[in-house]
């Protein structure tokens, strides 16, 4: 789907492309963490390899059995591809007085964004110099 060929996504995961068609055919099983791999190089969640709709793949547990949804995968932000490419490359950044700016600048953009509603309770508004009272 991806325009990828068996040999690139291989090299990707550290493997031949013959284990890549064993693992496509079905020859051989394929672990989690081999799983979890694949998913972070292919940019989509595990639960794609487990499409339940398609007839070709094992038929889905009755309903009887089901479990409460889980929460997607990519529900939590520490999990997603950019935050990890963005904390690579934030300490790729040799120079601490840079990163410890970049930070700052990071922070202060998140405080701009948030709404008033979003703040929360118990969190006073920031104040900046033109809102201190005289």
């Amino acid at each position: 789907m991806l325009g990828l060929s068996q040999e690139k996504l291989g090299e990707a995961i550290g493997l031949t492309f013959q284990q890549v068609q064993k693992y496509e055919r079905g020859a051989n099983r394929i672990g989690a963490s081999r799983l979890h791999e694949l998913s972070r190089v292919l940019d989509v969640p595990v639960a794609f390899f487990f499409d339940d709709t398609d007839p070709v793949r094992a038929p889905a547990i009755p309903g009887g059995f089901a479990e409460p949804p889980a929460e997607p995968f990519d529900s939590d932000p520490l999990r997603k591809r950019e935050t990890v490419e963005l904390v690579e490359a934030y300490y790729t950044i040799e120079d601490t007085a840079v990163r410890r700016r970049l930070f700052d600048l990071a922070k202060a953009l998140a405080a701009e964004g948030e709404s008033p509603a979003r703040k929360g309770p118990g969190r006073p508004p920031k104040r900046t110099p033109r809102q201190d009272p005289a």
